[in-house]
Formats: structure tokens, sequence, C-alpha cells
């Protein structure tokens, strides 16, 4: 999710990027994906270099970021857990998934871990609608999670990890 390095280490890894690209203007949303890979997430001065090294408004910038639901201005925990609110999971207890993580993970949707373990989001449907309800962790896809001892288990995985 979040490259390790220095502050200049991520700034020069950002801009080798941008420098290596042929049209510029027009990868903007490529830009942006590969600072909030180096980054985790897109803070205003990270956005507005990006303007400047684009040579387009910082506003645009800005109005990508925060139209598209990837992305994100606020630091993301090491692990990012999605929860599909889709038709089928949510019909197959996508909202009971919900509050067993937050219990478990002692936050609320749209938050992160007070240690920086963890955020808890929500999404619509992942396409996964015949393992329902599903959890996303950093992309990886929890099927059939209605038990809170299954639950626990995917995310002691990822606390061993840390």
């Amino acid at each position: 999710m979040c490259e390790a390095g220095t502050p200049n280490q991520f700034a020069q890894k950002l801009d080798n990027f941008i420098d290596g690209l042929t049209h510029k203007k027009e990868n903007l949303i490529a830009v942006l994906h590969h600072a909030q890979e180096i980054y985790g997430y897109l803070p205003d001065n990270v956005q507005w270099h990006i303007a400047q090294k684009l040579d387009i408004p910082s506003a645009t910038v800005y109005g990508v970021v925060s139209f598209y639901s990837f992305f994100t201005m606020i630091p993301r925990g090491e692990h990012v857990v999605n929860v599909c609110t889709g038709t089928a999971c949510f019909v197959r207890g996508a909202e009971k998934l919900k509050e067993e993580l937050e219990s478990q993970l002692k936050i609320k949707a749209g938050e992160t871990t007070p240690d920086n373990l963890f955020t808890l989001e929500t999404l619509r449907c992942v396409g996964a609608c015949g393992l329902a309800p599903v959890m996303i962790v950093d992309g990886k896809v929890h099927g059939r999670m209605q038990k809170p001892q299954d639950i626990n288990e995917v995310l002691a995985k990822y606390r061993s990890e840390g």
C-alpha cells in the first residue's frame, strides 16, 4: 500500500515516474494511482506537486481525487478492509459483517485503528456474489464471512504479518 522510504525518496520516485511519461497531462489518473501507492494517500501537498509537474490547475487534480472513491486524502492503515454492500452481500448479511468488523477492530467504517494497522471501508458490488457476504483485505477476497470466528481468523492473519 505505502512504500518505505523518506519524504525525499517518495518525491523522487514520483518525479521519476512523471518524467518518464510521454504525455503527462493525459496520464493524471495513472500519476495519482502511482502517487497513492508511494504515499498511501494523496495529501494536499502531493496533489499540488502533481499539478505543478503536469502543468495543470491544482483544482483539476483535487476534482479527480475527490470524484473517484479509490483515491483518498486521508491516511489509511497498513491493511484496508472493505465490506461489500452490493445486493447479494447485503441480503446475505453485509451489515452484520460490517458491525462485527467494527466490534472486533473497535472502529467505525471510514476509520483507522489507533495502531494504523487496519482501515475499515465499505464499497459497492465487487462481483463475488456467489461468496456473499464478502470482505476484501488488501485486494484479497474472503467469502462467506458470517461467523465472528471466521472474521477473527482472517484479521489474525493480517495482524501476525505486522
